[in-house]
């Protein structure tokens, strides 16, 4: 699996571009929590081949950033949580222990 790292709002233009082609994820990643930690090595060992690209944001390092998805796209802020994005628009989100990787991989083939 290899991480985009999400650092600057203005990556939030790239991320609705990409996602008219490919589902994006947001996973929003607390560095001083055990339970974002844990949901983070269970998305990483399940990720498969998968036409999601993925996004990485250490809110703790980048908490302006957090808020602006939070603004831009919508989505209360959790933490962890997951946001998929389709065409632009917030198809599914979630937190802690119903981040998912299968559930994740079905939703961003069916929308």
């Amino acid at each position: 699996m290899e991480w985009n790292i999400l650092s600057d709002k203005e990556q939030f233009g790239e991320i609705n571009e990409i996602s008219q082609n490919n589902p994006v994820l947001i996973f929003k990643h607390s560095t001083r929590c055990m339970i974002s930690s844990m949901a983070l090595g269970r998305l990483e060992r399940k990720w498969k081949d998968s036409n999601i690209k993925p996004y990485f944001l250490d809110l703790i390092a980048n908490r302006d950033v957090s808020n602006g998805v939070e603004s831009f796209f919508g989505v209360r802020h959790e933490s962890p949580q997951a946001i998929l994005i389709k065409d632009g628009k917030v198809v599914f989100h979630t937190s802690h222990n119903g981040i998912d990787f299968g559930e994740l991989n079905s939703i961003a083939k069916t929308g």
